[in-house]
């Protein structure tokens, strides 16, 4: 038995709500975790980071009594302050998530910033001792061999946000991670799951950002639509779960009611399912190790009437076997694959590349990934560096005719 303070410490702790920092609290993910926490008296939201957005900073800083609010562009962070007028203590520049995490001491980071950004509050958030609800995939995907190691090291838990991830991570409370054979991501197939190759290539912006399914930000939309989104997936799910190549499948899932399939060692399947809704990976993943109560809407499988699932198409396939090329090159081409693609779908969104080069170009630059033993975090970010430069390079002298686009 401890002493009468340790107790009381620890009653205090359980009573008290659970501190949830949240990085980009203006997207998708950050609005679908402030709804989770306002209807969950065990969650409080203590600090708030943003990019650009100040006007939604403001009003959700304001709603959820945030103690400290980050954003990264300085002008957007002037405005911020002059609008909370000393309420409450805002943060500005590039290292300002970073700093928020540090500051804030959370119980849980929710990171749902895009792209590798998120790396430095994510290892920050580890410094601190912060459970990590990981929604910001491009942080494993670009630095899984630093993340999970130092997690670790930690006694940091790393919880999965993206629906598919948090589903193999409820199926496994079936069985022992030593037991588990095969696990199968579904896709909803994005945008042009039912398009024919040829008009795909040639899509616009618009036509990319039309998801018959998910409500989702603008580059994850388009990493859906290319199918990359899965495999940044199998790259996630090799580090989350420290899976082989030959472990992972994706199948074509368009109900999107499946999210995961987990094979044990015995044959059984388990699959978790649900309705496409990011509330419910949020809500478990804040509240874990507890499943919260939500006024969710039962799944009615008479109603949805079948499952279909389906192999890739080849078209998907080139794209989603980009992911395995980077688990099996290891080293830095996580991080150029994500750097490439968040380089390629940039430059789609701005119509200075079709819809068709842009797997075609994150192809080629990882293809050409530097070798390199040591993974550090300076390797990481001069892979970075390096992807970006390369992608650039090559829209530059395609658009000057040098090369074609294939």
């Amino acid at each position: 038995m401890g002493d009468a303070t340790s107790i009381e410490r620890r009653c205090g702790d359980r009573m008290r709500p659970k501190r949830i920092a949240i990085l980009g609290s203006t997207g998708s993910i950050g609005r679908q975790g402030l709804s989770v926490i306002h209807h969950d008296a065990s969650l409080s939201a203590c600090a708030l980071a943003a990019g650009g957005n100040w006007q939604l900073l403001a009003s959700q800083a304001r709603q959820c009594g945030a103690e400290l609010v980050a954003m990264a562009d300085q002008a957007a962070a002037d405005k911020l302050r002059s609008e909370l007028g000393g309420a409450v203590e805002v943060l500005a520049g590039p290292d300002s998530m970073s700093e928020l995490v540090r500051r804030s001491q959370p119980d849980v980071l929710l990171s749902g910033v895009v792209g590798s950004a998120g790396l430095a509050p994510t290892l920050a958030g580890i410094e601190c001792g912060a459970t990590l609800a990981i929604a910001n995939k491009e942080t494993l995907v670009m630095a899984g061999a630093l993340v999970m190691p130092a997690a670790r090291s930690a006694g940091v838990a790393v919880l999965p946000v993206d629906s598919e991830h948090s589903a193999i991570f409820q199926c496994l409370q079936a069985g022992k991670r030593s037991e588990v054979r095969h696990v199968t991501l579904t896709a909803s197939g994005g945008s042009f799951r039912d398009w024919d190759e040829h008009a795909t290539a040639e899509a616009s912006v618009a036509d990319a950002l039309n998801h018959p399914t998910w409500e989702m930000g603008r580059k994850i939309t388009i990493d859906s639509a290319t199918l990359i989104n899965k495999a940044l997936e199998v790259v996630e799910a090799h580090w989350l779960f420290d899976l082989s190549s030959e472990q992972i499948e994706v199948v074509i899932h368009p109900e999107s009611i499946v999210h995961s399939l987990v094979e044990f060692c015995d044959g059984s399947v388990i699959a978790q399912m649900g309705h496409p809704d990011m509330t419910l990976p949020i809500a478990y993943a804040l509240a874990w190790p507890d499943r919260p109560p939500r006024p969710a809407a039962p799944l009615d499988l008479p109603a949805i009437g079948k499952l279909t699932f389906r192999s890739l198409e080849e078209r998907f396939v080139r794209a989603v076997k980009l992911g395995f090329e980077a688990i099996d090159r290891g080293g830095i081409a996580g991080a150029v694959l994500n750097s490439a693609n968040e380089s390629a779908v940039e430059a789609f969104l701005n119509e200075r590349i079709s819809f068709g080069q842009i797997v075609p170009l994150v192809e080629e630059i990882l293809n050409r990934t530097p070798t390199m033993d040591e993974v550090t975090l300076k390797a990481l970010t001069e892979a970075d560096d390096w992807a970006r430069r390369e992608v650039e390079t090559h829209i530059e002298r395609m658009s000057s005719g040098r090369i074609r686009g294939r």
